[in-house]
């Protein structure tokens, strides 16, 4: 009997409260509204996780509903180019995700007026960049470090400072600002495009669209703290908004940096405007009904509770492998004290653990290493995997999963010996490959050729899409090659921060 996963969102209910409070805000400003959308327009995963039930593209079905009103402006640090800085839930460089931002956008209808590269100071890849989507027919703008930041607000709001910025040419009254990832200049591009706005008798405004922290539910609720688990790199702390209850007597919730640079963000749009901010806080500048789709209380806090516990788990291993510092792993673990969580909540973890030692039992592992893996599925079954000399053990774990899912005896083999064989003397013998076993991609492959012969293999193939969203927890950090497959698998992936092998490189 399969059990349904609890909902605890309303997409409908949220996407008619959220279009209703973005033209409301409209309205408050004569020619435009500059609408920065922190977070993912797109593929927002984190919200999905903690909302169960939540449409990862709801902002996009909003935007679509709006799109005869809107430009939208896509801002990328020209640094995170330089840097090659990754989006770690699609594995891409921030420059590719730019390129597929774009694409996205164009096939939910809707075109990106313009790509904005911030703080531009002629990096080499970021010229590149400009010229590659130039060539493509895309408009790019540049914008440059300014002047005066954030001290002097006479020279920011100035020729020197905003003003040395190219303007972006827009029609519409809602110009969408978004950007992959914090820091990539979406408020910086707003502010300057408001200033040249107003030189030019255009009279605009700003607001914000933030889905976390949610402003109208408290501040230690696990909704709310998931997002701080989310940020721990950033340092970001949920706060109560100090400006708001100072003003309105009301408690609200949002996060340090927006609550520390308010005072001279109001400044900034006083001197742009030349009058009276409409804003009296932080929560003021927010256009976000979140709560307004939650239906569900205890389904999102314990949804929440297993998010805390992956983003701990996952900056274990970036501290392990040297992509993060102690004091951020520190704050993950304070995270989970506070909410008395720990790995073992995650049902997927004991299993994994248990099949590790079962294969070191069994002797049966890949150089002196013994891995193991378990998949929690739809319907509550957890299933398990372990390495041998042959695979991988995800790659064991993804071939259990589907034989169970469609039906198969467990005894069953799914790739003939001769594949696996073959595949083997390529990466051994002709590759010179050290790692013989198969890992995940190549087990998705072997598979997909066998099932060609194999009317079992072909049924277990069919199951693979059923393996999204499904909860999956190794023992080891997962190789470049694991990886890559879980990802394409969209399972929700945790790992112990141990190596699989004592090799620096695996390849």
């Amino acid at each position: 009997m399969k059990r349904s996963k609890p909902v605890g969102f309303d997409n409908e209910k949220y996407l008619k409260e959220q279009t209703a409070a973005i033209l409301k805000r409209v309205k408050m400003f004569r020619d435009k509204l500059y609408l920065e959308f922190g977070g993912k327009i797109l593929y927002d995963y984190h919200a999905a996780r903690v909302l169960p039930g939540f449409d990862p593209n709801i902002k996009m079905r909003l935007l679509q509903k709006l799109k005869k009103k809107i430009d939208v402006i896509l801002c990328i640090y020209a640094g995170d180019i330089e840097r090659n800085k990754i989006r770690a839930d699609f594995g891409i460089t921030y420059d590719a995700d730019a390129f597929k931002t774009i694409d996205d956008f164009r096939n939910w209808g809707i075109d990106i007026t313009a790509v904005v590269i911030t703080r531009y100071e002629k990096q080499p890849a970021a010229k590149a960049f400009k010229n590659k989507l130039e060539r493509r027919g895309v408009k790019v703008y540049l914008h440059y470090p300014t002047l005066g930041y954030p001290e002097n607000v006479d020279l920011i709001v100035s020729d020197e400072g905003y003003g040395k910025n190219q303007h972006i040419v827009t029609t519409q009254p809602i110009v969408v600002v978004t950007g992959p990832g914090p820091g990539s200049g979406k408020l910086g591009t707003c502010l300057s495009n408001l200033y040249h706005d107003h030189k030019k008798g255009i009279e605009g405004g700003y607001a914000k669209f933030e889905t976390f922290p949610v402003w109208d539910i408290p501040l230690e609720h696990k909704l709310n703290i998931a997002y701080e688990a989310a940020t721990v790199d950033l340092k970001d702390k949920n706060m109560i908004d100090t400006h708001h209850f100072d003003v309105y007597k009301k408690r609200t919730v949002n996060y340090n940096r927006d609550i520390d640079a308010f005072p001279l963000l109001k400044k900034i749009l006083e001197k742009i405007t030349g009058n009276d901010p409409v804003y009296r806080s932080p929560t003021d500048m927010g256009v976000n009904r979140i709560s307004a789709g939650i239906i569900d209380d205890s389904s999102i806090s314990e949804a929440s509770h297993q998010e805390i516990i992956r983003r701990y788990l996952r900056c274990a291993v970036e501290y392990a492998v040297g992509l993060s510092e102690k004091d951020t792993l520190e704050l993950a673990d304070e995270l989970m004290i506070k909410t008395g969580a720990k790995p073992e909540d995650r049902a997927c973890v004991k299993p994994a653990r248990k099949a590790a030692r079962e294969a070191e039992r069994s002797g049966k592992g890949n150089e002196g290493f013994f891995c193991g893996a378990a998949i929690e599925l739809p319907d509550g079954t957890v299933l398990t995997g372990k390495n041998s000399p042959l695979m991988h053990a995800s790659s064991s774990l993804i071939l259990n999963a589907t034989k169970h899912l469609a039906g198969l005896p467990d005894n069953m083999f799914l790739l003939p010996q001769s594949l696996i064989d073959s595949v083997n003397h390529l990466k051994k013998d002709i590759l010179d490959r050290k790692m013989v076993s198969l890992d995940v991609d190549e087990t998705l492959i072997v598979l997909s050729v066998s099932a060609l012969f194999n009317p079992a293999a072909q049924m277990a193939m069919q199951q693979l899409k059923h393996l999204a969203g499904c909860e999956v927890h190794l023992t080891h950090i997962p190789t470049p090659g694991d990886e890559a497959g879980w990802r394409k698998l969209k399972v929700n992936l945790t790992c112990d921060p141990l190596h699989s092998t004592k090799s620096l490189f695996v390849g």
